[in-house]
């Protein structure tokens, strides 16, 4: 059968847009200066057709024939490969064999239903080069052209003739001698079968084993692993924790805790006091025990919310593990109860400056911008693919996120009411449908258990997924309708372990039969220990009656959708794994879910000494020059670049955007959406995060991250009284007793915190070890350990969207509030780092006033007293109000002589401090007194400040005289530069 290659390059007349992109890339990365390069897409394609075919199959699927042309010959003969100028060197990359390639089953898909006779497909990338010296040649190659984690170079002709679509394996049972082995036996097989699992859990499978008098099989022991790994049982967070921290009074080591279960006692302990103060009036159906938190919305649906990390797949391979991460969270939703629909994306980023000096990279690290790039076009691919709206996120950066960026990712979806409990009965079938498994993902929930090194790329590459979001759609499509059918009896996604994971925690209380032989492959030759634990993605597991298979089936024919059936679930109370009549596997699930040994840890905590902050004495150019550095700081610039990647209209319910304003381009605090477009109830989604304040003193920063969350919904309309909060802890390496004491600290915090306010956590995630280890040129070990980061993510609810409000100024002659207490809080401000200052007080909260301050303004939002309202958080006042004049093209002119001798602060402080619980409101003047009269029957400060003006600047002033002003075309310029690519 011949193998064609079809090379796509611009059409005569047309800019090579990818070959630009590449030269950019080059240079950016400081390979190369002056490069010159040329760019086609090619395809491989295996079929039983003549020439005129395979040009016929290129113009009807593969070449826009408007802007692009087609070469057509068989792989391997010399046109294809003849340079378009002189001296090039031609540069292939391929996906490596096992990745998941999309393009080309689509293209596979496609060609069969058109009638071409297509056996396989493979994609690829040609580069032309200038010539270079051989080791510049192979540094772009390697950085900037290809990712070693799932992507192949061939440097020269392509030699060719047919693709390898996998062979047959033999059937060997594996056996691992685990008896017999001593301790630093068991760690190394530990480490090195990527098992990552602590010497006293391998003592305890060892022990497992001796006492049923045999060794385990390679699949038991992967089995084990993915169960017991953080990613999937929690296990630091849940352990046995003896933590000693500072006292209320600030008394070093005064508070002593003995913990059980951590997460447990604080997190956890916040919701269940929280439910029983509400009572009759408990709004949540299901938190902490399906794959997503579950409250009420109204009397026909439910909303569910879940957010994830995929941080060190991100890492290696920052489009795979992007895209892969939001298809993960995605189908969360899908597999909570008996199945929500997805109604919007959030996503949450965390990077090294993209500015980074790529000359100073350690080895195995992605360059950040990079790795930016890639995960931001990883999330919009999957979101607007899947036609679901990316409605809120934010991103931060930090030098320390050098080596694991963070990736959060966050779905909402509605389940309707009676929908939200799934049990799995006796003798169900087990079956999968969706995606064909691969080795895409092998080891996946353990590598994301570990540390990463140097050397992580060549030894977890294996661990990144590339997904189809196409895929998923429809599986999602044939999942509502089973569901409206009453066709399975319980659903969950097939995510980190794959079917072992799926498949163990449905059968947790039961018991199950898996024939893997059975299930759909991607190719020949996987063994039955990787069917068993691979992560290939878009796959769900369903709990199926045996009389409602055929029904099943027909559904996902008519949908175009796999489906298969695994084996049963059987009350025997194990898991028993066979592989075409061999059992490979027979594990108790007492074992496998309640055998671990806990964690046990002593954590302990200090505070960073507070010390005054080191301010300069700024005038009134002072500080001009500070808000315009402050603006063009890359944690406040404009994100616009990436948000308007993003379909953020899709599905048609989004009421508030990520951009508001005149111009869409203000930034604002919180996503409104209607969920069902013939309600207008809606749903807000908002979030807080601030990784320096945990330089300080992690309390501060988790209950900072919560104000901030809830601020940013109240702000633009949502009831305070009804928002469910989700907590998402990355760490670093835990064994430390200080970083474990740093994340019980944020957790007290979270508990207090969630109390006070009335505030439920309905659903979280930890990702924990986000260390990156090298040796420098010297030889000595190097680890960068990311700063303790807490997102807070929050879902409210909103009555009638018509009382939504956003940030944005709107009209000349409206009277300016400053809603809440400025304090000396500059610990960890962008006042500080952008005078490259240090010192302060982290910024703290009072949770008893924070509560009645978000119900006060939530009482004038409803009573239609505001008409802009805006949350102050990075760079405190002048920057609120910087953005707030900005995005509604009006200017601002305030008197902060009020606040400075009410608060004892100087102006700079006022202007710049970060104090939580505050809003820049926007009251009209007519409705000014009733404003202040609310808000002082409520006992919350409400300074009114000045007034909306159409002079185009911010002037900001005491009374005597000007302390700041601005233009906001020079603070528009700033905000927008760094990140205006």
């Amino acid at each position: 059968m011949p193998l064609w290659q079809i090379d796509i390059y611009p059409a005569e007349g047309q800019v090579d847009r990818e070959a630009e992109r590449t030269q950019e890339e080059i240079h950016e990365l400081g390979l190369h200066d002056n490069l010159e390069v040329d760019c086609a897409r090619s395809f491989l394609i295996q079929g039983d057709f003549a020439h005129d075919q395979a040009v016929q199959l290129a113009n009807t699927l593969l070449v826009d024939a408007v802007t692009e042309r087609s070469v057509v010959a068989i792989a391997g003969q010399d046109v294809l490969n003849e340079p378009p100028g002189d001296s090039l060197t031609l540069v292939n990359v391929l996906p490596k064999p096992g990745v998941m390639d999309p393009v080309a089953a689509s293209t596979i898909a496609a060609a069969k239903d058109i009638g071409f006779n297509v056996d396989a497909v493979r994609t690829l990338r040609k580069f032309w080069i200038s010539d270079v010296e051989e080791p510049v040649l192979d540094a772009i190659c390697r950085r900037a052209l290809s990712n070693d984690s799932v992507e192949q170079v061939v440097v020269g002709p392509l030699e060719m003739d047919q693709l390898d679509v996998g062979s047959a394996g033999q059937f060997e049972l594996k056996t691992i001698p685990i008896r017999k082995l001593s301790d630093p036996e068991l760690e190394t097989l530990s480490k090195e079968g990527q098992l990552y699992l602590t010497l006293v859990e391998m003592q305890t499978i060892r022990d497992h084993f001796e006492s049923i008098g045999r060794d385990p099989t390679d699949i038991e022991l992967e089995t084990v692993a993915q169960t017991w790994s953080e990613h999937c049982s929690h296990k630091t967070l849940a352990g046995r924790i003896h933590y000693r921290g500072p006292g209320a009074d600030g008394t070093p080591e005064a508070d002593e805790r003995q913990y059980e279960n951590m997460l447990k006692e604080t997190i956890f302990a916040a919701t269940q006091t929280i439910r029983k103060t509400l009572g009759d009036d408990d709004w949540c159906v299901s938190v902490f025990k399906d794959n997503a938190g579950v409250v009420t919305f109204d009397d026909k649906y439910h909303v569910c919310f879940k957010v994830e990390t995929h941080n060190h797949p991100s890492a290696l391979e920052p489009y795979g593990g992007a895209n892969t991460g939001l298809g993960g969270v995605i189908r969360d939703p899908m597999g909570t109860g008996m199945g929500a629909k997805p109604v919007c994306n959030t996503d949450v980023f965390c990077f090294a400056p993209p500015d980074t000096d790529p000359t100073g990279l350690p080895p195995g690290v992605l360059h950040p911008r990079r790795v930016m790039k890639g995960v931001v076009s990883g999330v919009r691919d999957y979101g607007n693919r899947m036609g679901i709206p990316t409605v809120n996120g934010a991103v931060y950066f930090d030098r320390r996120y050098l080596g694991n960026p963070l990736v959060y990712c966050g779905n909402v979806g509605i389940i309707p009411v009676g929908m939200e409990e799934k049990e799995v009965q006796p003798d169900d079938l087990i079956v999968a449908i969706g995606g064909r498994t691969g080795r895409d993902g092998i080891h996946g929930a353990t590598f994301s258990s570990a540390e990463l090194t140097s050397e992580s790329e060549s030894l977890s590459g294996g661990a990144v997924q590339i997904g189809n979001a196409i895929t998923e759609k429809m599986v999602l499509d044939v999942l509502m309708q089973a569901r409206d059918r009453g066709l399975y009896n319980a659903v969950t996604d097939c995510g980190a372990g794959g079917f072992s994971s799926a498949v163990g925690e449905m059968g947790e209380k039961l018991g199950a039969e898996v024939w893997l032989e059975k299930a759909p492959l991607k190719y020949e030759g996987l063994s039955y220990t990787e069917i068993w634990i691979s992560e290939a993605q878009e796959r769900m597991v369903l709990s199926v009656p045996q009389d409602s298979w055929d029904e099943l089936r027909e559904l996902c024919e008519s949908e175009g959708v796999e489906a298969a059936i695994l084996g049963r679930f059987a009350p025997t109370g194990r898991l028993q794994l066979t592989y075409h009549g061999n059992v490979v596997g027979d594990v108790s699930m007492e074992f496998l879910h309640d055998g671990r040994p806990p964690i046990i840890r002593d954590a302990v905590y200090h505070p960073a000494p507070t010390t005054a902050a080191e301010l300069p004495s700024l005038d009134d150019a002072g500080h001009r020059d500070v808000l315009l550095k402050i603006m063009g700081s890359l944690n406040v610039a404009s994100k616009h670049w990436i948000i308007r990647q993003y379909d953020h209209e899709v599905q048609a319910g989004s009421v508030v955007k990520p951009l508001v304003g005149p111009m869409c381009d203000g930034p604002s605090d919180a996503a409104v959406v209607k969920p069902r477009l013939e309600s207008r109830r809606g749903l807000v989604i908002s979030c807080g995060m601030n990784p320096h304040y945990g330089d300080f003193d992690t309390y501060h920063m988790a209950t900072s991250a919560i104000d901030e969350a809830m601020r940013n919904a109240v702000a633009v309309g949502a009831d305070p009284a009804k928002i469910a909060i989700l907590d998402n802890f990355c760490w670093g390496y835990t064994d430390r007793s200080e970083t474990l004491g740093s994340l019980v600290r944020a957790a007290i915090a979270c508990q207090d915190m969630a109390v006070t306010l009335g505030t439920p956590f309905v659903s979280g995630k930890d990702s924990l070890n986000n260390e990156f280890s090298y040796n420098d040129s010297d030889g000595n070990r190097q680890t960068i350990a990311i700063p303790p980061s807490l997102l807070i993510s929050a879902m409210g609810q909103i009555d009638d969207v018509a009382k939504a409000i956003t940030m944005d100024a709107k009209a000349a002659g409206n009277a300016v509030f400053l809603v809440g207490e400025t304090k000396s809080e500059l610990g960890g401000s962008h006042l500080l780092l952008a005078l490259d200052s240090s010192g302060g007080q982290v910024p703290t909260v009072d949770a008893v006033q924070a509560k009645n301050t978000f119900a006060a303004v939530h009482q004038a939002i409803g009573g239609r007293m505001i008409r802009a309202c805006h949350d102050l958080s990075e760079g405190g006042l002048a920057v609120a109000a910087t953005e707030m004049a900005m995005a509604g093209g009006l200017g601002m002119s305030l008197n902060i002589d009020a606040i400075c001798k009410k608060s004892g602060l100087s102006a700079t402080e006022v202007m710049f401090s970060e104090s939580n619980t505050r809003f820049l409101c926007e009251v009209p003047s007519d409705q000014a007194d009733a404003f202040a009269e609310l808000f002082a029957k409520s006992a919350v400060s409400a300074t009114r400040l000045g007034t909306m003006d159409d002079s185009g600047k911010l002037e900001i002033m005491t009374d005597a005289g000007s302390v700041l002003s601005v233009t906001l075309t020079d603070a528009k310029a700033a905000w927008l530069k760094p990140l205006n690519w």
